[in-house]
């Protein structure tokens, strides 16, 4: 079953619906008890590093998901900030973030974006997927995914990065060890694009 963590943050209804328009079993949780029996976890958000991490705290679910994720090698698929919290760190907050896969989450250097870009980077964008990244099955050539963010995930190996696209630089805008993926952009957002990379992530 994949359950999707409604912790306070990210459009949680919006993965419901998609998964319902493509015949496929999922449910929205939000406390540990509705977590038993996920086969596949998606962690959305939106909004600040620490505030979304202080939120998961205050749901009770962390430590069930940690358990699911890290022990129980469960799927998980972080959405934006979801993807930023799988992250060690971030220049955006002074808490530690999931530690799931090592790296940092950075703020763009403006001084590097094209005029008249500006932060945030918002709109559709390309994405290029790494050879063989089976979250990207049938996603390999020309596909486009909508971005609202100010940071990206600066992994500390580059085997973790399953995504580039391009703003100013190019910049990891998926990542995956394991069992852990991420994204950077919002699939739900993303048409056909996206129910695509949710259908790939059901089928893992």
């Amino acid at each position: 079953m994949i359950t999707i963590i409604n912790y306070g943050l990210g459009n949680v209804q919006a993965f419901a619906n998609l998964y319902k328009r493509m015949n496929v079993a999922a449910r929205i949780a939000t406390n540990a008890t509705d977590l038993e029996g996920a086969t596949k976890l998606i962690l959305p958000g939106v909004g600040a590093f620490d505030h979304a991490i202080e939120l998961l705290d205050a749901s009770g679910m962390r430590d069930t998901v940690d358990d699911l994720v890290m022990n129980q090698k469960v799927p998980v698929l972080g959405v934006c900030v979801g993807m930023q919290m799988l992250a060690s760190s971030s220049d955006e907050g002074k808490l530690a973030g999931l530690g799931w896969i090592e790296g940092r989450v950075r703020r763009f250097d403006e001084a590097r974006l094209p005029r008249p870009a500006r932060l945030p980077h918002m709109g559709w964008n390309d994405v290029v997927p790494k050879h063989g990244a089976r979250l990207f099955d049938g996603l390999e050539q020309d596909s486009r995914f909508y971005f609202l963010h100010s940071y990206y995930f600066d992994c500390a190996s580059n085997d973790n990065v399953l995504a580039t696209s391009e703003y100013g630089m190019a910049f990891s805008c998926a990542v995956g060890a394991d069992n852990i993926y991420g994204v950077q952009f919002h699939p739900e957002k993303s048409h056909s694009y996206g129910m695509r990379l949710l259908k790939n992530f059901a089928e893992l």
